[in-house]
């Protein structure tokens, strides 16, 4: 844990580090950068909710989506699939497919934050890209359990305000194609991601996904495409292991 990591200084005398404990972080600056971030992102659920009643789908299932899924990538698949005419079935299996990203980020951050037992399912609930990435920022578990907090709390109860408001808005608009507003889903879930694209990676992960989504997009059922282009995350790690294990022999017979 990061509060028992202990960092060491020199003090001159050979073979006597003095233990330095992590320097803390004030508890209204995690709040303002929680606060910060659960604003930024819960204003998207406007895009959902117009997104979603565009979609098909009513005012209670939207808003029962984002009460009970709360994933937004997860969420936008789902929608944008049956909005392309999709099986639902198929689209489901999209939307949990994206969603199974969540199970890692709570690995990580069950040993981080260490919640009692009783309010570990409540916790659960509110994993996501959002509260995983402020949490994991904070040097100690105290700074990462308020930042945890005051992002989910923030994020939930906004993104389903604005989900059930971009909701009732598109139902009164009529025809939300006409405006263009089907694009705004999409719009938004690629601002949301552009900026977590900061290694080679990554980078070429998203490039190969959006290659084979769109390749597939006139072959496969609407939903598909989605699941081929997961397949990218595999296909880019194999090369990588591939070049790996390729430069071993090089090295080997260089050393001898």
């Amino acid at each position: 844990m990061a509060e028992q990591t202990a960092l060491t200084r020199d003090t001159g005398e050979p073979g006597r580090p003095t233990a330095v404990p992590p320097v803390g972080k004030a508890d209204s600056a995690v709040v303002r950068d929680a606060l910060g971030v659960g604003l930024a992102v819960g204003l998207s659920g406007f895009a959902f909710g117009v997104t979603s009643a565009g979609a098909g789908l009513t005012l209670l299932q939207t808003c029962a989506l984002s009460l009970l899924v709360f994933t937004g990538a997860s969420q936008f698949a789902l929608v944008g699939a049956l909005a392309a005419g999709g099986n639902p079935f198929t689209a489901a299996a999209g939307a949990f497919f994206l969603g199974t990203r969540n199970a890692f980020y709570g690995l990580r951050l069950s040993q981080l934050l260490a919640l009692p037992r009783l309010v570990r399912p409540l916790g659960a609930h509110w994993v996501i890209d959002e509260t995983a990435a402020v949490s994991l920022a904070q040097p100690t578990r105290r700074a990462a359990r308020i930042g945890f907090t005051v992002t989910g709390l923030t994020l939930y109860v906004l993104w389903n305000l604005t989900t059930f408001l971009g909701a009732l808005g598109a139902e009164a608009i009529g025809d939300t194609n006409a405006l263009g507003l089907d694009a705004a889903g999409p719009a938004v879930f690629l601002a949301l991601l552009a900026p977590m694209l900061r290694t080679a990676t990554e980078r070429a992960v998203a490039g190969l996904a959006v290659v084979l989504g769109l390749a597939s997009l006139p072959l496969l059922p609407a939903g598909a495409p989605v699941l081929v282009a997961a397949l990218a995350a595999p296909a880019v790690l194999w090369f990588q292991g591939r070049g790996a294990l390729g430069d071993r022999p090089g090295r080997q017979g260089a050393e001898r």
